[in-house]
């Protein structure tokens, strides 16, 4: 139920390439406008700062003005502004940090410049209600593969593993890209590996069993580019399905085993996944199954909440107004390399 009396807060997301506005008046979602400029990095195979960039700023105001029409609000009604301050794209987050910086200065309202990574947990809020205190989160994505400990999303969020070098869903764009499957990698090689097997080739697992909570998914992709050159060298068929089907289940068969780790490990009974790659058929249908198995809560929002949106930034930010957390100053920085510890700057 929307109460009134609960902060109507505005979202801004610009930290890779798309422009995302939310709204959100407590835990319900009231508008979820996206622009993105996607197509315009898939001729380079991967995304371009300086074209996102200017994307970001054409796509700004049409959004915002957007996302107030769907909400049925006026600019007026808002009651603070959140935007992601960090981490991401350095051109990209100055964008959305100085629009979100105009709007509440012209206003007068309170702005809450926060992290990336904490509104991808802080956004499930929006669907399942409430999150558990702790929880664990998962968030893989293009340029994350992160395990958290969230005693509580707006106050204390505690890193636990991390991505060493190629994050998860840079593998899967890698990957794609050695296939020819084109750009985003994710998507396409999700909708191949359904016609493929997932055991016909046995890639690596980096890091699978190494004690630690991090992970490795640059080998792996060279493993598979490897694989690929020695069949096209042999003058042999490439099995793409089989190779996108065993790829996919190598980096799932990690995320999942890794994450199931840090609850046991922690005694922590729930678990939420995030992030662009939350969004892969086969991540959340082994994490379901290993999850029942050993008597974990799983929560993944739906896949368009699980990709870099506004609502997010917005959930966070009304979370962080109803913790009583003083807001960001106006001369906040865009900070590119914001650390996760930091999920208010």
């Amino acid at each position: 139920m929307i109460r009134d009396s609960e902060p109507l807060v505005l979202g801004i997301e610009t930290s890779c390439d798309e422009t995302g506005v939310g709204v959100v008046r407590g835990h319900t979602l009231l508008a979820d406008a996206i622009a993105s400029s996607v197509d315009q990095h898939a001729r380079f195979g991967g995304v371009v700062p300086e074209v996102a960039s200017r994307a970001h700023l054409e796509a700004m105001t049409p959004t915002v003005e957007r996302a107030l029409a769907d909400a049925g609000v006026a600019f007026e009604d808002i009651d603070a502004f959140a935007v992601t301050a960090g981490p991401g794209l350095p051109g990209a987050l100055m964008v959305g940090v100085a629009a979100a910086k105009a709007y509440a200065l012209s206003l007068g309202k309170p702005l809450y410049g926060v992290n990336h990574l904490a509104a991808h947990v802080a956004v499930d809020q929006l669907e399942h209600g409430p999150l558990p205190k702790p929880c664990v989160a998962m968030l893989v994505s293009g340029g994350h593969s992160s395990l958290l400990l969230v005693p509580d999303v707006a106050t204390d969020v505690r890193p636990l593993g991390s991505t060493v070098d190629d994050a998860a869903g840079e593998a899967f764009d890698k990957v794609a890209r050695v296939l020819d499957l084109g750009f985003p990698g994710g998507p396409v090689i999700d909708r191949m590996a359904r016609d493929g097997d997932p055991a016909a080739i046995a890639f690596p697992r980096g890091k699978y069993a190494d004690g630690t909570y991090d992970f490795s998914f640059s080998g792996l992709k060279t493993a598979v580019a490897r694989w690929v050159e020695a069949r096209e060298r042999a003058g042999e068929p490439v099995p793409v399905a089989d190779v996108a089907a065993s790829f996919q289940e190598a980096v799932v068969d990690v995320l999942t085993h890794k994450a199931l780790r840090v609850c046991k490990d922690n005694d922590v009974q729930d678990l939420l996944i995030g992030g662009g790659v939350a969004a892969n058929s086969r991540l959340r249908a082994l994490a379901q199954e290993r999850c029942e198995a050993a008597g974990v809560r799983l929560r993944v929002p739906r896949p368009k909440l699980c990709t870099d949106n506004g609502a997010m930034v917005a959930a966070l930010g009304s979370e962080l107004v109803a913790s009583g957390k003083a807001p960001s100053e106006l001369d906040l920085p865009a900070d590119s390399s914001l650390p996760i510890e930091h999920v208010l700057l």
